[in-house]
């Protein structure tokens, strides 16, 4: 099947660009530059009443399409922020304990990484970061007020085992546990029905969800922090006529809110959404495609003196392959001469797949890689 036409705006604007990064920066289908310009539309024809359509039936059906692909019983529990470093920043001003204790992998974002080593340097926080196959092992031993892991580290494409092992643990007096689903959400098929009153997930569409930055989302779940320190009014969309001095939240995900945002996420976000649904596409369909192409690259060995870090083992699996080799930022440096797009993280080469890939594709990519290796 040939999904190609679903992304002819990308294609014309570089033909000749081959990009193996969707892992990265997946490109935007046509669906998306609609629904940016709908948002666009909106802004000039309702100016000031934008809000009402935006906080109603653009969120709404926002909320639908992830509680669809999560399986969450209540989509309200869902809320929105240009990325999901806000939320991270609000579940911390949450837990009562200083220093807060944090169980973490030794394989999360930088973001992430950043934030916690310079928070450790003020003394907010004490981190113990820790393989990820001895993370529950730790949190089950452990004493620590937060336990945060990526469901797919992005580094190495690692899938996080016992995501319901360590919502038994959680309690709204703490610990809490924090799924990063960046490289998990609509990449790998995900049920967190029976989860989803015990661990916060946080995502975006920047990634596989295909609707670039600005549309990040947040699951909560009921009862843990009812009142984040750290808010903005929108916090307390419902109640803005409130006397002043009482600082009220929303019952549910959207107690987790900040302040005013780019709505224009959340536009594309919904026209991609329904430009896969009309494509019959699911994240199981897309995942089967993808590793189809994993394998052919796999099974031609390009890359024999470099160690792949995420084998294909018939179990859920990154979009994307790890190399890991001293030669990967020179070998990135020239596909990148050749206007094929990969990334590297240090001496970790990662190439991506996705539905505007097709075994043509992958075919070129492996000539060149051994043309300039």
């Amino acid at each position: 099947m040939n999904w190609k036409p679903l992304f002819s705006k990308a294609f014309a604007a570089n033909p000749e660009r081959l990009h193996f990064a969707a892992h990265s920066h997946h490109l935007w289908p046509d669906a998306a530059y609609e629904g940016h310009m709908a948002a666009c539309d909106d802004a000039m024809a309702l100016a000031d009443h934008k809000w009402e359509k935006i906080m109603g039936p653009v969120w709404t059906e926002a909320q639908g399409y992830i509680a669809a692909e999560l399986n969450l019983y209540d989509p309200q529990t869902i809320a929105f922020a240009p990325n999901t470093h806000d939320f991270l920043i609000r579940i911390i001003s949450a837990i009562p304990t200083r220093p807060v204790r944090v169980l973490t992998t030794d394989g999360e974002f930088h973001s992430f990484r950043r934030q916690m080593d310079r928070w450790a340097e003020d003394g907010e926080v004490i981190v113990e970061a820790v393989s990820a196959d001895t993370l529950l092992e730790k949190a089950v031993a452990g004493n620590h007020d937060l336990i945060f892991a990526s469901q797919a580290l992005f580094n190495s494409g690692t899938i996080l085992n016992g995501i319901d092992q360590l919502a038994k643990l959680a309690r709204p007096e703490g610990p809490w546990v924090v799924i990063d689903g960046y490289h998990g959400f609509m990449a790998l098929d995900t049920d967190l029905s029976a989860v989803a009153n015990n661990i916060f997930y946080m995502a975006g569409g920047y990634k596989y969800a295909m609707a670039g930055e600005g549309v990040c989302f947040l699951h909560a779940p009921p009862g843990y922090a009812p009142r984040p320190p750290v808010t903005g009014w929108y916090a307390a969309f419902d109640d803005l006529a409130l006397p002043p001095g009482e600082i009220g939240y929303a019952p549910d995900g959207r107690r987790f809110l900040g302040s005013t945002f780019d709505p224009s996420g959340l536009y594309r976000f919904n026209a991609v959404q329904a430009m896969l649904a009309d494509a019959g596409l699911s994240t199981s369909i897309i995942s089967k495609h993808v590793l189809a192409l994993q394998s052919r690259f796999i099974d031609q060995d390009p890359l024999p003196d470099m160690d792949l870090l995420n084998p294909l083992k018939g179990t859920p699996h990154a979009r994307y392959l790890a190399y890991k080799g001293e030669k990967a930022p020179l070998l990135h440096a020239a596909l990148t001469d050749h206007n094929i797009v990969t990334d590297v993280r240090g001496d970790v080469l990662r190439i991506g797949f996705a539905i505007y890939h097709d075994t043509s594709d992958v075919d070129h990519l492996i000539g060149l890689i051994r043309k300039v290796r």
